[in-house]
């Protein structure tokens, strides 16, 4: 079967596109994934600059394979920006890897192009002369264990914001795309990368402790049944976290999603945080970016 293609111009840059009529998800094709990556780009791409991007990507749709791709591959154009990382310990047996940094839209659609439907991203940001700084941002993973469900963890985002903010620190929460919620500190680079994973540790233990029927921050699975585990592990230098208005896969098409306290403290089911790429795009046509707070309001750690 050969590929259809079509080159298009993306900001001064050209760009192949591939089979724009296949179906990614079950009623969802390539060419819309690449329609919504190209519309959400001004408020997605400020969260993805200066990041090392890690793509997902489902080149047979979501009922097909995937792959985490880090490396970027040899046919990566000479305009995709790239960062050298070390990567000591990685399962590719290499040092470094070459990662593709998302900073501008051709780059957004040439991944887009690639079924890379999800982009995850660490909470640091690459040098300008390369190399790695410290993280600028917290992020607390709040994860349902059955038959608890978001509706709880929406509870539990209370209840740690307001142990966030009495260290001075504010959040900022938006969905998983998927059953949870993350929740966002901007901070002060500290001057020991550790720092944010050793602070965000002690806050998700500190928050168990008080609160033991409904939050565990131990990584055990058994002990997470009915609970929400506050999982503090994504600020590890060598984690990520899905990017804000990434898509998921899933049977239909969902986002991760910037969300307002009163939308957490109103839900009421599941399906009230579930959003589609239209919604999203309507809710940045109302909202704005609900996240822009990460990108300059940072506070130092207590």
């Amino acid at each position: 079967m050969t590929s259809k293609r079509t080159n298009v111009e993306v900001d001064g840059r050209q760009v192949s596109l591939s089979n724009l009529d296949k179906n990614l998800y079950p009623e969802f094709t390539k060419g819309e994934v690449i329609d919504y990556y190209a519309r959400i780009a001004p408020v997605m791409l400020p969260h993805l600059k200066d990041r090392a991007a890690t793509r997902i990507r489902w080149p047979d749709g979501v009922d097909g394979a995937k792959f985490f791709e880090k490396n970027a591959p040899s046919h990566t154009p000479d305009w995709v920006r790239t960062a050298t990382i070390p990567t000591p310990g990685s399962s590719t047996g290499r040092d470094t890897l070459d990662f593709v940094v998302v900073d501008d839209l051709p780059t957004l659609v040439w991944c887009a192009n690639l079924a890379a439907l999800e982009l995850h991203v660490p909470q640091w940001k690459v040098g300008p002369r390369g190399g790695v700084r410290n993280p600028d941002l917290v992020v607390f993973d709040l994860d349902p264990g059955e038959p608890a469900t978001i509706v709880e963890a929406c509870e539990v985002a209370h209840l740690l914001r307001d142990l966030l903010a009495e260290d001075g620190l504010e959040s900022y929460p938006k969905t998983s795309g998927k059953k949870g919620l993350h929740l966002y500190v901007p901070i002060k680079e500290p001057s020991n990368a550790e720092r944010t994973s050793e602070y965000a540790k002690a806050a998700a233990r500190r928050l168990a402790d008080e609160h033991p029927r409904l939050v565990v921050a131990k990584m055990e699975k058994r002990l997470r049944k009915g609970k929400i585990f506050v999982d503090w592990s994504q600020n590890n230098p060598a984690k990520t976290t899905v990017a804000p208005y990434s898509l998921r896969a899933a049977r239909r098409p969902s986002v991760s999603t910037p969300v307002t306290w009163d939308e957490l403290e109103s839900c009421a089911d599941a399906a009230d945080l579930v959003f589609t790429p239209a919604e999203i795009l309507d809710r940045v046509d109302e909202h704005g970016d609900l996240l822009e707070p990460l990108l300059k309001d940072h506070r130092p750690l207590p």
